[in-house]
């Protein structure tokens, strides 16, 4: 099982493969589950957010490779130097951009969309480990990402029916003073 997890460790075409559709969908799936919630960045959002990152992660190393191999003497006589992690950090200033078009303030002077903005930053970061091919961390962040927006959802909405409940029992009582 390892010897099959190093060749998709590799750059080989079933590795670059794997790494894009392992992005599709699991990028899909987190979106799906906020698109349930009719949030403004759903399926195909966190799909291309999550491709596209990996896609920067493949390139990254693609060029790693081929300044140290087919392009190495070429790189020599001309001076060139890269430096790869880069393109990674160009993924993140990205997504500030992207997601801070998702975040606005209501009439009620309540901020929105923070969650939805860092879901996308997640789902990008998780792009990035899909595109380096550490399968590992992509299958427990997938995890945690959809245990964050599923399992700690349900508790915010315990909170919130809560206090709801608290603010009923002071109309009532406050209407009993009268």
């Amino acid at each position: 099982m390892m010897e099959g997890l190093a060749y998709l460790r590799e750059m080989n075409v079933a590795s670059v493969l794997l790494r894009l559709t392992v992005a599709m969908l699991f990028g899909g799936f987190i979106g799906l589950e906020r698109e349930r919630k009719r949030r403004p960045a759903g399926f195909r959002t966190y799909m291309l957010v999550c491709l596209g990152a990996a896609l920067t992660m493949l390139l990254s190393q693609y060029e790693s490779y081929m300044v140290t191999h087919a392009w190495h003497e070429t790189a020599m006589e001309i001076g060139l130097r890269t430096d790869v992690s880069r393109f990674g950090a160009q993924v993140i200033n990205g997504i500030g951009f992207l997601g801070a078009g998702t975040i606005i303030v209501t009439g009620k002077q309540e901020v929105k969309g923070l969650t939805t903005a860092a879901g996308l930053w997640a789902s990008a970061c998780m792009g990035l480990a899909i595109g380096a091919g550490f399968y590992e961390c992509v299958l427990l962040g997938f995890l945690l990402i959809l245990l964050t927006n599923r399992l700690l959802e349900l508790e915010q909405e315990v909170r919130r029916l809560r206090d709801d409940r608290e603010k009923k029992q002071e109309v009532s009582l406050s209407l009993i003073h009268i």
